[in-house]
């Protein structure tokens, strides 16, 4: 295992994936529809405890990501940053993945102000009686990291 720890890294303790998830901001999103699969690379908010939240502001004409989001039982997404110096870590979570409503949009802001990518782009998004903002529930978490952070 040694003459590969460059490669697969170590495991990530649950306070380290806590801090991944609250710096890193951006990752792919992965779902899968009546057995085909789905990325897309997507900034999103964490709560700091068992949510990642994530706009689809950019719809496409056939409302794919919509689509695949509402057919999906179980989803996953990856968070990760690799470093000039050869350091780098990522998480793996996966979970049920459904639409907030109206009432969740305030703790959603939040999580997304806190960290997502260009997260100034979100106070300005304006939501309506059905926002297109998906909140993800952790159900299993894991990370892997090479160097410090």
């Amino acid at each position: 295992m040694a003459d590969h720890y460059g490669l697969v890294g170590g495991e990530m303790d649950a306070s380290a994936i806590d801090d991944a998830l609250r710096e890193i901001g951006l990752g792919v999103l992965s779902m899968s529809a009546d057995g085909v699969p789905y990325g897309v690379p997507i900034s999103f908010g964490y709560d700091g405890s068992d949510t990642l939240y994530f706009v689809f502001i950019d719809q496409s004409v056939d409302l794919r990501k919509e689509s695949y989001a509402e057919r999906s039982d179980l989803a996953s997404f990856t968070a990760y940053d690799v470093n000039p110096d050869g350091s780098w870590r990522s998480v793996i979570v996966s979970g049920s993945l459904d639409r907030i409503t109206i009432d969740e949009w305030d703790a959603a802001r939040e999580a997304l102000a806190g960290n997502a990518y260009r997260s100034n782009q979100f106070e300005r998004y304006e939501i309506d009686e059905n926002p297109n903002v998906w909140a993800l529930d952790i159900d299993d978490r894991s990370g892997r990291a090479v160097g410090q952070r």
